[in-house]
């Protein structure tokens, strides 16, 4: 393996990774040598992720459920993770939430809340948990996966849009806190991928005719099309790349 994309000794966190982007970004960190933390909110899928990746790279993997709407959850992933690990270098927020489809006029104050705690204030939580540590020994890589969502308007995702454009902003103003001490913070916007968070875009052969029509490569994305880039956003090869978004759509925004 090359060194710019050897994570060899690192320890990353990957909250919602027992399936889709979240658990192929797990697969291809632990396969490049990093030690994995599976989170979502139920423990029997997490700990089947985990049983798998050792499987393949024995104690590369553990497993700590969380819910990101809790802040007790989430310094428990902290906690444990540092008890099994002993420190936390790198984190991908890519857990999220999306209650709602439909025009905005239609969304609930309840709905709309929860997007925006679980996709922002979550993300923002659970950076500010290992930030210090990272700032200590001046290296970190964090990794936001928002979405192509919040790069134009919707009439359907509205709200989620709208967390997901946060999302970029996010990163750029936690880039130029946290860059001086050597963490970088980037995003991922992907495009339409075949996930199950997405299924009710892409789930009928119709479905995903339409959806990948409007892609220049025709195709929809992969969970495997994500995560390499974070790979690269988390190792060496990314180490001059602080506060942008990276889209992966297939050209779809082109």
């Amino acid at each position: 393996m090359g060194q710019l994309f050897d994570l060899t000794g690192k320890v990353a966190i990957i909250t919602g990774s027992t399936k889709g982007i979240g658990k192929a970004i797990a697969e291809r960190m632990a396969e490049h040598g990093a030690k994995v933390v599976i989170s979502s909110r139920k423990a029997g899928p997490c700990d089947e992720v985990a049983a798998a990746i050792n499987a393949a790279h024995p104690g590369a993997a553990i497993a700590v459920p969380a819910n990101i709407s809790s802040k007790d959850d989430l310094q428990n992933l902290v906690d444990q993770t540092r008890k099994a690990f002993g420190k936390v270098d790198i984190v991908v927020c890519n857990a999220a939430s999306n209650p709602y489809y439909g025009p905005m006029s239609g969304i609930n104050d309840d709905q709309f809340r929860k997007i925006l705690e679980n996709n922002i204030i979550a993300n923002n939580w659970l950076i500010q948990m290992v930030a210090p540590e990272m700032r200590e020994r001046k290296d970190g890589a964090i990794v936001i996966i928002s979405s192509i969502g919040g790069l134009r308007g919707t009439s359907v995702i509205g709200a989620y849009a709208i967390s997901k454009a946060a999302d970029m902003q996010l990163a750029r103003n936690l880039a130029q806190e946290l860059s001086p001490d050597n963490i970088r913070v980037n995003c991922i916007a992907p495009g339409l991928v075949k996930t199950d968070f997405a299924k009710a875009l892409w789930d009928t052969p119709e479905g995903e005719r339409r959806a990948s029509s409007g892609t220049p490569l025709r195709r929809l994305g992969e969970p495997d099309d994500i995560a390499g880039a974070a790979v690269f956003l988390s190792s060496k090869a990314g180490s001059w790349m602080t506060g942008q978004t990276v889209v992966i759509d297939g050209g779809s925004t082109s």
